[in-house]
């Protein structure tokens, strides 16, 4: 699997436009509607993947690009509310409770009073347990997410990135998990070449093509894993 995905933007006929394009594309995101466009082909790099074909697609039906990308976006951010939310109670129950802690400590005009012990044991126990929480719920949304982002594009519609029976099935394969530990070798290694490249432009081609790669493996990963239980 790792083999094909690393060779999968360069069995395309026009791979080097393709690279160029979605390159030029990164650069321009400020721009937002670039965002969305590449967005919209990664949508359709995972159809093409899901699909078996062996070569990643063209830029070509730009406006179905950018529909795609905002679809794509909306599923994203969706799913990654079960863990913004959370972390933004959290955030808001830190900061009122070292404000708490702060006002009880200190004596306005006097020399600041004893620590309360309670209310700082209260305080770090609220840190650890929030902190794992937040950490647990931001590693589920990075598992699942991919599985959603590739549901939406294998079966084309908005509501299938939302189909959790069918994602959890999924990404509860040997298949995918595979699949999403190896896209992440992939980003740590030659993202962080491209990363680095990045300052003479070289890196966000680079980039490009690591982002081709993992969306791949996740939509492989995924398929394969379904087919697998479909088959059982």
């Amino acid at each position: 699997m790792l083999s094909d995905a690393l060779q999968f933007v360069k069995r395309s006929d026009d791979w080097v436009a393709t690279t160029v394009i979605g390159g030029v594309l990164a650069l321009l995101f400020f721009l937002i509607v670039p965002l969305f466009i590449l967005q919209g082909y990664f949508v359709r790099a995972m159809r093409t993947a899901a699909e078996g074909e062996d070569a990643a697609p063209s830029f070509t039906d730009w406006g179905g690009l950018l529909v795609d990308g905002l679809k794509l976006f909306a599923v994203t951010l969706v799913w990654s509310l079960v863990a913004i939310i959370p972390t933004t109670i959290f955030a808001v129950l830190f900061a009122v409770g070292t404000f708490s802690v702060t006002q009880v400590t200190t004596q306005p005009g006097a020399v600041p009073a004893q620590p309360d012990p309670g209310l700082n044991i209260g305080l770090l126990l609220l840190t650890a347990v929030g902190g794992l929480l937040v950490f647990g719920l931001s590693l589920l949304v990075a598992y699942f997410v991919p599985a959603a982002g590739a549901n939406f594009a294998l079966e084309g519609r908005f509501s299938a990135g939302f189909d959790v029976r069918t994602i959890f099935s999924g990404a509860f394969t040997s298949e995918y998990a595979i699949a999403w530990l190896l896209a992440i070798v992939v980003s740590a290694v030659l993202g962080t070449i491209g990363s680095f490249l990045s300052i003479i432009l070289v890196g966000v081609f680079i980039l490009f093509y690591v982002q081709v790669t993992t969306y791949y493996l996740w939509a492989r990963g995924y398929t394969d894993g379904l087919a697998k239980k479909s088959a059982v």
